[in-house]
């Protein structure tokens, strides 16, 4: 008995390892690709993914997978960081954002299924806005500290930061989450697949003539699509569509062309992150204000059903209950009268 229940601790204990290590992993992964598109000495990017990941993974698996968020945090941050002691700040800055998060979605009562408009709020004050604030402080005061970043850079870097990992929360998190509980659709007609391509088609054609454009009135042709992804296809495919349009606005970004180009860091930011945040907040909200509706609706017609159902069975309770019940102790069946000739 004491071998069989010290190998089931050792078996939990080894698959404990393998996903703090997996979550490790992705989050380097993540981290490389981000640093791909980055703004500011190789360090700050518009769109850091790994926060959205690390948000997401904790919201699964809970906080047993911090050691693999620090983890990844540090080893990404080992080539790029001026000091050991500068990367191992900014590592922790990395791992507290993601944890704060959790701890502010968990005690606000989130859900996963984002199925509520209230777990969308929750996600964008309190998941991104807020949480990222650690992260993004105490990154760029590091950076400022050791001379990595002028002191009169700060703020412009402290708002890349912060928006950058906002955003990697808004948009990376609500795709992981939903694809996380997404099953593959069976007996779904032709006509609705030809939809959602036309539909995922339609966003990135819309998004690259947008963002190709110096004319940034031309980026308000990206909605539309947004829209109709979140009353079609509700969370899936506004999760999809925004995480789509936000990546080709930042490759656009990173190349210098296009409305976010042409002027100082600060503003071309500015227009990149209210371009982001407007797309990842009307896909986000809308999708969980048509599942919420939708949710209610079925919920009515159910209960609908039931009183149906009721009301239905009424006429012949009555009739029994006439039949069964008299005020005659004598004649219980209540059809005495009835006998008489």
């Amino acid at each position: 008995m004491a071998a069989v229940v010290t190998d089931q601790k050792l078996r939990r204990s080894a698959a404990a390892t393998l996903l703090v290590l997996a979550v490790a992993a992705v989050y380097y992964g993540a981290a490389r690709l981000g640093l791909l598109e980055q703004l500011v000495r190789g360090q700050v990017t518009p769109l850091w993914p790994p926060t959205g990941i690390a948000v997401a993974g904790l919201l699964v698996f809970g906080l047993r997978i911090w050691p693999g968020i620090a983890l990844g945090a540090f080893v990404a941050n080992v080539a790029i960081g001026p000091t050991i002691l500068t990367v191992l700040a900014i590592a922790v800055g990395n791992t507290l954002a993601p944890l704060c998060s959790y701890m502010l979605l968990r005690r606000a009562g989130f859900h996963n299924d984002l199925d509520r408009l209230r777990d969308a709020l929750a996600l964008v004050f309190l998941g991104a806005l807020g949480g990222m604030l650690i992260s993004s402080t105490l990154g760029s005061s590091v950076l400022v500290l050791s001379g990595a970043v002028p002191a009169g850079d700060f703020w412009s870097t402290w708002s890349v930061w912060w928006t950058g990992d906002a955003m990697g929360v808004l948009v990376v998190a609500p795709f992981l989450l939903v694809l996380r509980g997404a099953r593959w659709p069976r007996g779904v007609a032709l006509r609705r697949w030809a939809e959602a391509g036309t539909l995922l088609i339609g966003t990135l054609a819309a998004t690259l003539l947008a963002t190709g454009s110096r004319s940034a009135s031309l980026l308000f042709l990206v909605f539309p699509f947004l829209i109709w992804a979140a009353f079609r296809f509700e969370r899936a495919g506004a999760a999809l569509c925004a995480l789509g349009v936000s990546t080709l606005a930042i490759l656009a970004a990173s190349r210098g062309e296009g409305p976010f180009a042409h002027e100082d860091l600060l503003t071309n930011m500015v227009t990149l992150q209210a371009f982001n945040g407007a797309t990842a907040l009307t896909a986000l909200l809308l999708a969980a204000v048509i599942t919420e509706r939708n949710r209610t609706h079925e919920q009515i017609k159910r209960l609908c059903a039931r009183l149906n159902d009721v009301v239905a069975a009424l006429p012949d309770r009555a009739v029994s209950d006439q039949w069964q019940t008299s005020d005659d102790p004598e004649d219980p069946g209540g059809r005495a009268d009835d006998a008489q000739p």
